[in-house]
């Protein structure tokens, strides 16, 4: 794409206030694509969980922004991002959603590549003589950093380190994955689907605790009643938002599941999970049980991690922007990797019931997702508001902003970023 100029770089960054963000935001193509190049191509961006790629020659496909990569474990245990796109013709070298293999291979002419990228093979080699070395074609490697099983990379080389980036998010994630009950967390299935709309409206949906009660009455309706009082939040004074800084924040709507390693012993463990609570009294001592069981719908609050990653309770959320108009997501439901079989299975089926073509959480979230995008078109010069909790809003002891769960606070650190991104202000 052909750079604006700083002046229209500086009008785009001001589109977004501290309380409110212009509508064009949502709906101008070419705001999308300086979106595109400024923070997706200039960032840490999520790709992938360990789990899903355990053993040597283990990938799985994934993209940066509109740009499609591969991610691998070689066999020195190392994680390679690699462009998928071949260096001859531009052909894309693999269309395999996940699998394993040894390298790979592009359809078109067959040049062939090592799970480094390295170029191994070209075909009829003697029309390069004096032209090609495979040495200098190998496929594009991009940067690669790991925190907590979370795999992220980037295209700059001279980013900062991702743990800088993440930086008070870093004590989110560490407590999210506690919910593995002394077991690694893993991914055990996923699901995608797209809306239309733009990949800002579901990066505001995840720390938006004010539409939970609303959008998704009949899934509360649906429930028992210990897990419908468990997520009555909107009165709770010890639900709130913290900024985490970077476009980071988190959600808390169950405060008592903040850590779940710390437990008092006075939470009575939810009756729905009395025949898997008796089967792990047969092998297992009373304090695992519990820990197992009051982490069985996960953290207690939505981390969202800029731009494009959400831990949410007791899954991974991931958006990628197709178009100015169009967002897809994936739902990946976890695990206990090496946890008991009946545990994995229930955890499955309370992510279906939420999320997936079957369940309340997906069609309902969506749909208000769409409804957004129709609107932003009417009278563009009327704003979006992120102004709720604003005036109640205060540094919490480690400096963060901080307010009620149903407030903004979260939005509001999102849109920050993106304007000091899109105004090259970092």
């Amino acid at each position: 794409m052909t750079a604006p100029t700083s002046d229209r770089a500086t009008e785009f960054a001001s589109l977004a206030a501290e309380d409110r963000v212009a509508a064009r935001l949502y709906t101008d193509p070419e705001i999308f694509d300086w979106e595109m190049e400024k923070i997706f191509y200039s960032t840490w961006v999520w790709v992938a969980h360990e789990s899903e790629i355990p053993d040597a020659g283990s990938f799985k496909m994934s993209h940066i922004g509109l740009q499609p990569v591969i991610v691998n474990r070689d066999r020195k245990g190392n994680f390679n991002v690699l462009l998928n796109r071949c260096r001859h013709r531009g052909a894309s070298v693999c269309e395999v959603p996940k699998g394993k293999a040894n390298g790979f291979t592009c359809p078109y002419h067959s040049w062939s590549y090592s799970l480094e990228g390295n170029l191994r093979g070209i075909p009829y080699p003697d029309g390069y003589e004096g032209v090609a070395e495979k040495r200098d074609l190998p496929l594009q490697r991009l940067r690669v950093e790991t925190y907590n099983g979370l795999i992220f990379a980037s295209f700059k080389t001279d980013i900062e380190p991702l743990a800088d980036f993440l930086g008070d998010a870093k004590l989110w994630i560490d407590r999210f994955m506690k919910q593995g009950a002394g077991f690694p967390v893993k991914v055990q299935g996923e699901h995608k689907f797209r809306f239309d709309g733009n990949w800002k409206i579901q990066l505001e949906n995840t720390t938006d605790g004010y539409h939970f009660p609303i959008v998704h009455r009949s899934w509360m309706a649906s429930v028992d009643a210990e897990t419908a009082d468990m997520l009555s939040f909107m009165t709770d004074e010890e639900a709130v938002t913290h900024a985490l800084g970077n476009g980071h924040s988190v959600a808390i709507m169950v405060p008592e599941h903040v850590d779940l390693e710390v437990d008092d012993g006075t939470e009575e463990l939810q009756e729905r999970f009395r025949p898997i609570i008796d089967e792990l009294s047969e092998t297992m001592p009373p304090e695992q049980v519990r820990r197992i069981v009051r982490s069985m719908h996960g953290a207690g609050y939505n981390l969202n991690l800029f731009p494009n990653l959400s831990l949410s309770m007791s899954f991974f959320r991931v958006l990628r922007p197709i178009s100015v108009n169009e967002t897809e997501i994936q739902h990946m439901a976890l695990g206990l990797d090496g946890g008991p079989d009946s545990v994995n299975r229930e955890r499955l089926r309370i992510h279906e019931h939420f999320q997936g073509p079957f369940g309340f959480g997906t069609s309902d979230d969506s749909e208000a997702w769409d409804r957004v995008q129709r609107g932003a078109v009417a009278n563009p010069e009327m704003p979006i508001l992120v102004n709720r909790g604003l005036g109640r809003e205060v540094a919490a002891d480690e400096g963060w902003k901080t307010s009620h769960v149903t407030d903004e606070t979260g939005m509001r650190e999102s849109y920050a970023m993106w304007k000091r991104m899109m105004n090259d202000d970092r």
